[in-house]
């Protein structure tokens, strides 16, 4: 099992956004195993977007990340991070299929909604940022076995 970093962006938090979201996580079958309502300061928001440093596009994405409350999740479950990913959309909403969540809510280049770990590596450093020890309760649910086939003994 994968747990990844999930951040709901002021956009989707200023748009009423949040359940609509979580309950895409949730239907898929992902767990939510983490969540907090927060505004991130200047300096979380440069810890979390250091390889951007440099970038045309940095000071403005700091200044949005830290304009408004987002909603942190930690989402759990096989393959967490590139089923995360799949559901978001491509980056900008304008090019995302429908069906995503920036293909279903986003129209926009640069408020794009969501943010998801883009690696096992990256899941964990970002995690660490966001949550401290403790504050992620996996869990175990009775539905587990219905949401994986858990014949063989192990989740597929």
């Amino acid at each position: 099992m994968e747990t990844t970093l999930i951040i709901l962006k002021p956009d989707a938090v200023q748009r009423g956004l949040m359940g609509e979201i979580i309950s895409r996580f949730e239907t898929k079958g992902l767990q939510i195993v983490g969540a907090k309502l927060m505004t991130i300061s200047k300096d979380l928001a440069a810890r979390h977007y250091e390889s951007h440093q440099g970038k045309p596009f940095y000071d403005g994405l700091v200044g949005f990340m830290t304009s408004s409350p987002v909603l942190v999740l930690a989402v759990r479950g096989m393959d967490a991070i590139a089923i995360s990913r799949k559901m978001m959309g491509a980056t900008f909403g304008s090019k995302a299929e429908p069906g995503t969540i920036r293909g279903d809510y986003g129209v926009s280049n640069s408020f794009n909604l969501i943010h998801g770990s883009d690696s096992p590596e990256a899941a964990e450093r970002e995690l660490g940022l966001f949550f401290a020890d403790g504050e992620v309760q996996p869990f175990n649910r009775a539905v587990e076995c219905w949401v994986y086939d858990m014949t063989g003994g192990s989740p597929e």
